[in-house]
């Protein structure tokens, strides 16, 4: 799967990683749903750090599309509330 970190660039994430940044995607809507600010800040940062420590990043001369596009790592509170919304941003 091909990530897109807004800001960063892409990372080639491995298949196995794929449920696990599913899942943070998941609580991330359920901790923006609930307001929970504090939370989000660690959840949000574990989902980039995620992408990052286990993705291999795409050369920036290779035209790969993004299968999923992440907001850039200093997303703020009120804007992860138009990004973690309904399915988040991986539709089950």
């Amino acid at each position: 799967m091909i990530v897109r970190i807004a800001t960063e660039g892409q990372y080639e994430l491995p298949d196995e990683d794929v449920d696990r940044l599913n899942e943070l995607d998941n609580e991330l809507v359920t901790i923006v749903e609930s307001g929970d600010e504090e939370r989000f800040g660690e959840v949000f940062a574990s989902l980039i750090e995620l992408v990052r420590s286990d993705g291999t990043p795409v050369a920036d001369d290779v035209l790969e599309e993004s299968d999923v596009i992440l907001p850039p790592p200093d997303l703020t509170f009120e804007e992860a509330g138009e990004q973690f919304s309904g399915e988040g941003l991986i539709p089950d």
